[in-house]
Parts: C-alpha cells; structure tokens; sequence
C-alpha cells in the first residue's frame, strides 16, 4: 500500500509501483496457455497482450516522451511510434514469461529516466511539453484501468479474485 502521509513525488510513485505490482500479481500462477486465453468473447484481450501493451506504454512515455529517445515499438517495429500503443497482438510463440521480462526491462530504464528530473521536467509530446507529474497521474491511470481488465480476465480463467 501506497504511503498514506508523504511529499507528491513520493506518492505519485508508490501509486505507479503499487500499479506495477498488482498487475505482476495479476499474472503470478499463469501458464502460457491460460495467458493467451481470450476469456471474454468477443474480445481478444490477453495476459500476454496486456503485459506486452504495458510495456510499450512505459517506453512511450519515459523514454520517447520524456527521454526524448528514437526507440521503435517493441512489438510491432513497423509501426508508428507516434501512433497508439499497441503489443495487445501476440504472435506465434509469444510467452508471459518473455513478455514481463521484457515489461519490468521497460520499468527499469523508466525508472532510470525518473530518477534525475523533477515532477516540472518536461518531455514532447504531440508538439507540446508534458510534465513528469502528469506522466506519472497518466501512467497510474493507464495501469488502475488495465489492472481491472486483468481482474475480470483472471476470474474468467481460474475464478482467482482480489490479486
């Protein structure tokens, strides 16, 4: 649990990590077949592919937007990096295991982007400047509504709840 009395970039980040964990946690216990499972019809929506969007979505916004890096997407190279983020197909072969080694990469050069600039830091986006603080209350609020995806998922594939 996110500390309940602490300075705003404390609390922004235990948000994000806590995010971060849950959607780890959300994951613990799954066998390949059960992450590529598309439980709820006619959704295609996976544990892999949600694992591997949430990847794209960290290198989007810490190292293309705020880094100011040229890294193409991790799972579709071709695609436009200024585009959506994608990684909610998964190809043949694809596996939970490779897709979070992949996501807690991510998390880790984030985190390295992080540590030297301030909540008023900006990166570009769509032509504009974009605050770190608004990429961390973006980000808690990208991982709380994929985190309830996940939910529903995980119930439908073992009736596992409240991870």
């Amino acid at each position: 649990m996110p500390p309940l009395n602490a300075n705003e970039r404390s609390t922004l980040e235990s948000w994000l990590d806590f995010h971060r964990a849950t959607l780890a946690l959300k994951c613990e216990g799954l066998n390949d077949e059960q992450a590529l499972a598309t439980p709820v019809p006619p959704s295609g929506f996976t544990f892999t592919g949600l694992v591997q969007h949430m990847a794209e979505v960290e290198r989007n916004w810490f190292r293309r937007v705020l880094a100011g890096e040229e890294v193409r997407p991790i799972y579709d190279p071709q695609a436009d990096p200024s585009g959506p983020d994608g990684g909610f197909e998964v190809t043949d072969g694809a596996s939970l295991r490779d897709a979070l080694a992949t996501w807690r990469e991510e998390i880790s050069r984030a985190r390295e982007h992080c540590a030297s600039r301030g909540l008023v830091d900006t990166g570009r986006f769509r032509g504009q400047d974009v605050s770190l603080r608004w990429i961390y209350v973006h980000m808690i609020e990208e991982y709380a509504r994929h985190n309830g995806h996940a939910d529903l998922l995980r119930e439908r594939i073992d009736g596992v709840t409240g991870v």
